[in-house]
């Protein structure tokens, strides 16, 4: 007869205490989700035994297959097991406090001080050069994890064509998780239905010129939107970050870079910001809503990338838990997963081209990039981006001037 090991549980703590113990890991969030899930399972698993270590790798299995930054939702799981719902809340403000505040104070100099960004422009494009080596790196590993047989790289390869062409994206999203049910399934044929059937779509759609809805905007223009349409535009990114926070980047430079909101410069440095602050690499959609919408579109939208965060951890979990237990729905969200890897390729190439006819020397620009990326290859390290950008930063003041 064995022994049930007994499942351990938080210590008593305060409300306060919940929280200032997460904001204390939202002080330290540097290196990405990699290193920040590290730190919270050292922590809270390792050392002060909030849950089992088997439970914590069921519990990132589940994370893994939401939507939404892992790292955030992970601390409001924990702050939930610490004190409920209300744990759960105040631990995911904690962490998400820090990079939210930085990044609310980048976005106002960044606009404020616009004449002084004009003089640093050569420092600014070999930074963008260097975050589009960094998204390419990202997009190597994000395959690496989930392309695992050759129609999960059939649906990449049509979803980073299509994303090229001109697609929108939730029309290949949605192509790309039936076709491969069905085709796990066995239906192929009814998989190439699907496809056919999403080409027809994105022609419609391209023929009426729109992409998708974006609430609140009527002309196009930055000065009409409103906190509506980037809370909309968050949202939509929120819901759909499957891989990790890289997998925004197509959706919200579609409802803005798209439709005239940012360029594509002032979008990059964005992610360059993100990179180098202690949060969730997503929190450059804080800054993007700023550019475009002041305070109110940067608060806006910060709300709709995290509203899923903290909806799934809080409200949904305990069915979640069962339910990704389902294959079919595995198959589904594994398609999903794989059409996103190519739409991620395709924005890659789209921002890449866009960095090149903006600096004064394409040869420049892309010895930056290609140095940006061997090094973000070779170097394992959670300084690997913010020294890579800070290296691109000098080299692009001194060749890019």
């Amino acid at each position: 007869m064995t022994v049930r090991e007994i499942e351990p549980v938080p210590p008593a703590l305060s409300l306060t205490a919940v929280f200032l113990r997460f904001l204390r890991f939202g002080l330290l969030a540097f290196g990405g989700p990699v290193a920040q899930i590290a730190m919270i399972r050292r922590e809270l698993v390792d050392q002060d035994r909030w849950m089992s270590s088997a439970r914590f790798n069921r519990l990132l299995a589940v994370l893994q297959v939401l939507p939404g930054p892992e790292a955030h939702e992970l601390c409001v799981h924990m702050g939930m097991r610490a004190r409920g719902r209300i744990g759960g809340l105040l631990a995911g403000l904690g962490f998400m406090l820090p990079g939210l505040m930085l990044m609310l104070g980048i976005g106002w100099a960044y606009v404020a001080l616009s004449p002084v960004v004009g003089l640093l422009a050569g420092a600014f494009l070999g930074v963008q050069a260097a975050v589009v080596a960094v998204i390419v790196r990202a997009v190597c590993t994000i395959g690496s994890h989930i392309l695992e047989d050759r129609w999960l790289w059939a649906v990449a390869v049509v979803g980073f064509a299509a994303t090229l062409a001109g697609a929108a994206f939730w029309i290949v999203l949605a192509a790309g998780g039936a076709a491969y049910l069905l085709v796990r399934a066995g239906r192929v044929g009814m998989a190439g239905g699907v496809v056919a059937l999403a080409v027809v779509a994105a022609l419609a759609m391209h023929g009426l010129g729109d992409s998708g809805p974006v609430l609140g905007q009527a002309s196009g223009q930055a000065g009409d939107v409103g906190a509506a349409a980037m809370f909309w535009t968050g949202l939509k990114a929120g819901l759909l970050t499957f891989g990790g926070a890289y997998t925004a980047i197509p959706y919200v430079r579609a409802d803005t870079v798209g439709r005239g909101l940012i360029d594509d410069g002032a979008f990059l440095d964005g992610i360059a910001f993100a990179g180098v602050i202690p949060a969730p690499l997503v929190i450059f959609c804080t800054f993007v809503g700023f550019v475009v919408a002041g305070w109110g579109g940067a608060l806006a939208m910060t709300a709709g990338v995290f509203a899923p965060a903290f909806a799934f951890s809080m409200i949904f979990y305990e069915r979640l838990e069962a339910v990704v237990e389902d294959r079919r729905l595995h198959d589904l969200l594994a398609g999903v997963a794989a059409a996103v890897a190519g739409i991620i390729a395709a924005t890659s190439v789209e921002l890449g081209w866009a960095t090149l006819q903006r600096a004064p020397s394409m040869a420049a620009a892309a010895a930056i990039f290609a140095g940006a990326l061997a090094v973000a290859w070779a170097w394992k390290s959670r300084y690997a981006v913010p020294a890579v950008l800070a290296a691109a930063a000098v080299m692009g003041w001194g060749v890019m001037r």
